[in-house]
């Protein structure tokens, strides 16, 4: 009977991280939707930013401010990922490109998993010669 309920418990377990929504292809759509209140959901509360020269620490409200200027000026006509990798420590990094009416900026978030929650501790956006 023992042997039952630890079989159960583990698939569904297994099941259920399984079907957990992928937090990279979350903020890869807030990306593409050019919503910056989208993306500032990922946000930890104090994140290091970058949008093209502005750079520093800010609170997710300032940071989705910054972003919803930068949105406001460059609206998206597409976004891609380039690269994504995840380290043992539970980090993820995405380089992805994003095309907008103004040209093509390098986006660069890095992600870190603490319990069941995955927030994004840094981002930037700068321009291709950066």
């Amino acid at each position: 009977m023992k042997i039952k309920a630890l079989i159960l418990l583990l698939a569904v377990s297994v099941s259920s991280v399984a079907f957990m929504p992928d937090v990279i292809d979350g903020i890869s759509a807030a990306i593409r939707s050019g919503n910056p209140g989208s993306i500032s959901k990922y946000f930890i509360e104090n994140i290091d930013l970058k949008v093209i020269s502005q750079e520093d620490v800010y609170s997710r409200q300032q940071a989705e401010m910054i972003l919803k200027d930068f949105f406001a000026k460059h609206p998206v006509k597409s976004y891609t990922v380039a690269h994504k990798s995840e380290s043992k420590n539970g980090s993820q990094y995405v380089i992805g490109t994003l095309e907008t009416t103004n040209g093509k900026f390098r986006v660069y978030f890095l992600t870190k998993t603490t319990g069941s929650e995955t927030l994004i501790q840094q981002f930037r956006i700068e321009t291709g010669n950066e």
